[in-house]
């Protein structure tokens, strides 16, 4: 979840970098050598995987972290070949360790950081050992940079994201909470009477939710729900939150999509909690989708018309999606799309 959660902002992150490296290289070239600039095509083509790997795959944390040891390597593997003890290319395999933080909790990033340390005496103790006896400063400089520079960017992240988990995250699922919900209802109401743009509002409630609580248990009905939310939150983008409001009633924010393009949302949701089976249990979702643009995206409105086309889904079978209210070039009129 962490993972999945932090891609926006390490994506940023990571394009600075990479932008940054190239830029460095490329000055840095007359002295160093112009081959290595072809560094620059397999980082690309590494973070170009990463990115459809977060997208598709089941475990995007392996995808993530097999591309920061890739990374490591690929900087690791330039230094005996620029200069050994002596090479330029010794800070840069500080880098990946150092956005680990932002991906990964503790013990993960402390692995990362012995890792790290491991590779970069082992390119230069082991391809000039000469080198380094006769002068280990950069080799000296480049461990204690790398600890020092992991360990704070930990230290700040850590903070950051306790004082957030406090203030807006539901402690079980990890998913946003009403308090959240009130300050982004606010923000998206503002814009879309600026920009005319149109919001998407879906409410979703598992079927028969109470008999996985008397069947399996609390604990496995709490597994469940971690598993839910963490289903959903792969199949949405960055920008289309999740937020728990209680139980097992959750509510979805599209914004920018109107009535259309949210139902096609809650459809793809509706399937992938069917065929998911979150927590190891068949499990469907029934969900209630409304929309509005401009002036007329008013929560309270939004959100009434939702929960009623919820109702109707849970009346027509469960397992369904039912959306209702005006939106253009549709039948103002609920409008029903059963499972398959």
């Amino acid at each position: 979840m962490r993972v999945v959660e932090a891609s926006d902002r390490v994506r940023r992150a990571r394009v600075c970098i990479w932008v940054t490296v190239g830029i460095g290289l490329a000055i840095a070239a007359p002295w160093i050598g112009w081959w290595t600039i072809a560094l620059f095509g397999p980082a690309g083509l590494n973070l170009a995987v990463l990115e459809l790997a977060l997208a598709r795959s089941k475990r995007p944390e392996r995808w993530a972290f097999g591309t920061i040891i890739f990374m490591v390597c690929l900087f690791a593997a330039a230094i005996p070949l620029t200069g050994g003890a002596d090479s330029p290319a010794i800070p840069l395999v500080i880098i990946p360790a150092a956005v680990a933080p932002m991906r990964y909790r503790g013990t993960v990033v402390v692995a990362f950081v012995a890792l790290t340390a491991a590779v970069l005496i082992g390119v230069t103790v082991g391809f000039d050992p000469a080198g380094v006896g006769h002068d280990p400063v950069l080799l000296l400089t480049g461990l204690v940079t790398l600890i020092s520079v992991t360990f704070a960017t930990w230290a700040l992240v850590e903070a950051e994201m306790q004082q957030r988990d406090a203030a807006v995250l539901d402690p079980l699922t990890g998913l946003l909470n009403r308090k959240a919900l009130d300050v982004r209802i606010l923000e998206l109401e503002q814009q879309a009477r600026l920009t005319g743009a149109s919001v998407a509002l879906l409410t979703c409630d598992l079927d028969r939710f109470k008999h996985v609580n008397d069947t399996h248990g609390h604990d496995r009905g709490d597994a469940v729900l971690r598993s839910f939310a963490y289903q959903m939150r792969k199949a949405l983008r960055s920008f289309e939150l999740i937020y728990r409001l209680g139980g097992e009633e959750f509510l979805i924010i599209l914004p920018g999509a109107d009535l259309e393009e949210g139902t096609t949302i809650a459809e793809r949701l509706r399937k992938t909690i069917e065929e998911g089976e979150p927590g190891g249990v068949r499990l469907t979702a029934s969900f209630g989708v409304s929309s509005a643009a401009g002036t007329e995206v008013i929560y309270a409105r939004l959100f009434k018309a939702a929960d009623r086309a919820l109702y109707e889904a849970k009346e027509a079978g469960r397992n369904r999606v039912v959306s209702t209210g005006p939106s253009p070039g549709r039948d103002p009129e609920a409008s029903l799309a059963p499972a398959g």
